[in-house]
């Protein structure tokens, strides 16, 4: 049985929760419980606050857990990073007063900054050369300039739109975040052939968000040309329609890739495309 840690409520915790049924794993959702036990996979799910995932990953109450980067970085523990979840993406950045005049680091020399990750703005302001104090609060952070308590903010950061609501500009961004699989070294055997399959799961669901999966009718004539466009995995496949001299085409390409041959598709001479989305993939 391999335990996983994931964030009780909060930011992480649905995602997370969401991304393990994705995977095919089955269990009981119940927030007023601390932990659960999946029913078709040797797993037990501990909810734990996302400060002390990393912690309890390293001291082994946990075997693997999904935290958010910023969130490891700051506590700096033990753990090994095993797969990295594509979700939950934000960044940790230093953020002023509109009002201010902003050009570089160095304006933030003699100012009080309000975190809740002290760690790693420290370790931004050494890097800089800059000698400001650390005002360590935990939550709401984006209101400290306006109630006076610093004149500056380092916090994580989505869409921007509190730090606007909140007269504050983003100025320096220190880290890039986003969910992560982290687990306790030295697993034994029978938990690291768990892990592993729980890893190839992962990969399988994530491979499937990137790529979509295509159809579409196209003359005979112009297979040849439409096959050289597509980046599919391998090439495509080709079955001929009821209509004499018409094939249909299905492939599996990135979505981004897609986008930018679409125009060249149709003009080839396909028509009735269609764009499905993938559950998984497995190579």
């Amino acid at each position: 049985m391999l335990r996983l840690a994931v964030q009780k409520s909060g930011r992480l915790s649905e995602k997370s929760l969401e991304f393990l049924e994705e995977c095919g794993i089955h269990f009981q959702r119940n927030k007023s419980k601390l932990k659960t036990q999946a029913t078709n996979f040797p797993l037990e799910i501990l909810f734990l606050r996302d400060d002390d995932i990393p912690r309890y990953v390293a001291k082994g109450v946990a075997d693997v857990g999904i935290v958010g980067e910023n969130v490891l970085r700051e506590k700096q523990q033990a753990v090994e990073v095993c797969e990295k979840m594509g979700f939950s993406r934000c960044r940790l950045s230093i953020a002023v007063p509109q009002s201010m005049e902003y050009t570089s680091a160095s304006d933030l020399n003699g100012l009080k900054i309000a975190t809740s990750y002290p760690n790693l703005l420290e370790e931004f302001l050494k890097k800089e050369g800059v000698k400001a104090e650390i005002h360590e609060i935990s939550g709401s952070v984006e209101i400290a300039p306006s109630i006076g308590l610093a004149e500056a903010v380092c916090d994580l950061v989505s869409s921007g739109g509190t730090l606007l609501s909140n007269g504050l500009k983003e100025v320096e961004i220190i880290l890039r975040s986003e969910a992560v699989l982290v687990n306790k070294p030295d697993l034994s055997v029978e938990k690291q052939e768990i892990l592993d399959q729980l890893q190839f799961r992962i990969k399988s669901v994530m491979r499937a968000q990137s790529y979509k999966y295509i159809l579409m009718n196209v003359p005979n004539s112009a297979i040849d040309q439409v096959s050289e466009l597509l980046p599919g995995m391998k090439s495509p496949t080709v079955m001929p329609l009821a209509e004499e001299g018409w094939s249909s085409i299905h492939t599996v390409v990135k979505e981004d890739d897609f986008w930018e041959i679409i125009e060249n598709l149709r003009q080839a001479g396909a028509e009735g495309i269609l764009v499905t989305s993938i559950e998984k993939m497995i190579l």
